[in-house]
């Protein structure tokens, strides 16, 4: 390749770029910090305007607030770093769901992501539109490959550091962080789920694109390819999901992501996703023994995170019952797990996606958005 490639226009005529001013254009976005480690696509004016002519929203429109960073993101600076994370103008209507989604969250205007956590967030798809822009539902739904996961999923973590200052070793003190960083963007994959898709079970209708947003921790999966009854694949996931590494706050939440395999296993034996929560709600127990053992087996006084009962802000939790006072209760509501249909359906692998959750679920706890122009 050389620093003048070929490209065609609109009108298809083929038309010569200058390689190194597209380059030159690269590097000054990573001089003046408006990346995420990798290279974004140059924006100027009338490609801005494009991407805003894709909605009829007011670019003065504030779709997300800081309070305490005294910032906020208007529909004019979502559209802009969706142009920078590459992508196609007709994703904006998305993107702006997916802001009003995050603004529903009750964390993330507190101040979680700058938090040394290192949550992230991640965004579930539902209706037409998945196949409208082509977000994909099916094999790799947590890899690469498919642009408008991840360029969608771009598009926040980009407003994120360019609106809100949120760069690491500054405002953002993850510790370690998480690849979802990037981006965490999935589809559900309603064709193949045996069960009413999430955002029906929540109240909208099958018609409706809707964008859901998770604060999320981790993405963990679960080899289980040769389960055979519902229950040996549910002790599984609760293996997981009640891990005593996982176990840090009063309330703990999941979202389970099934492939259409194991989806199947339990729609084939009778089991809806209620019947679900509650097996796992009800076997999701830890011994009083083993957060002990790791320093888990008290709550602080105010935040109800996990510290041990010698420390002098400890406070006792409580049993599952006075009939085992012994065994301690990981979820603490049906609600705290939620379900969605996800992957290619060609193996039991699964996953459990760690919700960050500091406050009781309501009965409809997650936000979701339905996208309009």
């Amino acid at each position: 390749m050389t620093s003048e490639m070929m490209a065609t226009d609109a009108g298809g005529t083929v038309t010569e770029i200058d390689g190194r001013a597209v380059r030159a254009a690269i590097e000054a976005a990573f001089e003046n910090e408006w990346t995420d480690g990798m290279p974004v696509v140059p924006v100027t004016a009338s490609i801005l305007e494009e991407f805003l002519a894709a909605t009829d929203r007011d670019p003065a429109e504030v779709l997300f607030r800081i309070p305490h960073l005294n910032r906020e993101l208007t529909v004019e600076l979502a559209a802009l770093n969706a142009a920078l994370a590459g992508c196609k103008p007709e994703y904006v209507p998305a993107v702006i769901a997916a802001w009003e989604s995050i603004a529903k969250e009750p964390h993330p205007v507190r101040g979680i992501w700058q938090s040394t956590t290192g949550t992230a967030p991640f965004l579930l798809v539902n209706g037409p539109v998945r196949t409208e822009l082509g977000v994909n539902c099916a094999g790799n739904v947590f890899g690469s490959g498919f642009r408008a996961n991840a360029t969608i999923g771009r598009a926040i973590r980009l407003a994120l550091n360019n609106v809100f200052g949120l760069r690491p070793h500054l405002l953002d003190q993850a510790t370690q962080g998480t690849p979802a960083r990037y981006a965490a963007v999935i589809g559900e994959y309603e064709e193949l789920s045996p069960w009413e898709p999430f955002h029906v079970e929540h109240g909208f209708g099958a018609d409706e694109s809707v964008v859901t947003a998770f604060v999320i921790r981790s993405v963990v999966h679960i080899e289980a390819r040769h389960a055979m009854t519902p229950e040996q694949l549910a002790e599984d996931l609760i293996d997981t999901i009640a891990r005593t590494g996982a176990l840090i706050h009063e309330y703990t939440s999941t979202l389970l992501v099934l492939t259409p395999e194991h989806a199947a296993l339990f729609a084939d034996a009778g089991w809806s996703k209620a019947q679900l929560r509650d097996y796992i709600t009800t076997n999701a127990v830890l011994d009083r023994a083993d957060l002990e053992r790791v320093g888990k087996d008290a709550l602080a006084t105010k935040s109800r995170w996990r510290l041990p009962r010698a420390h002098p802000d400890a406070t006792a939790d409580s049993a599952a019952s006075s009939d085992e006072p012994d065994r301690v209760p990981v979820l603490r509501f049906p609600s705290s797990v939620q379900i969605v249909v996800a992957g290619a359906n060609n193996a039991g692998v699964s996953a459990v996606v760690e919700v960050f959750t500091l406050n009781p679920p309501r009965e409809e706890p997650y936000s979701a958005t339905a996208i309009r122009a």
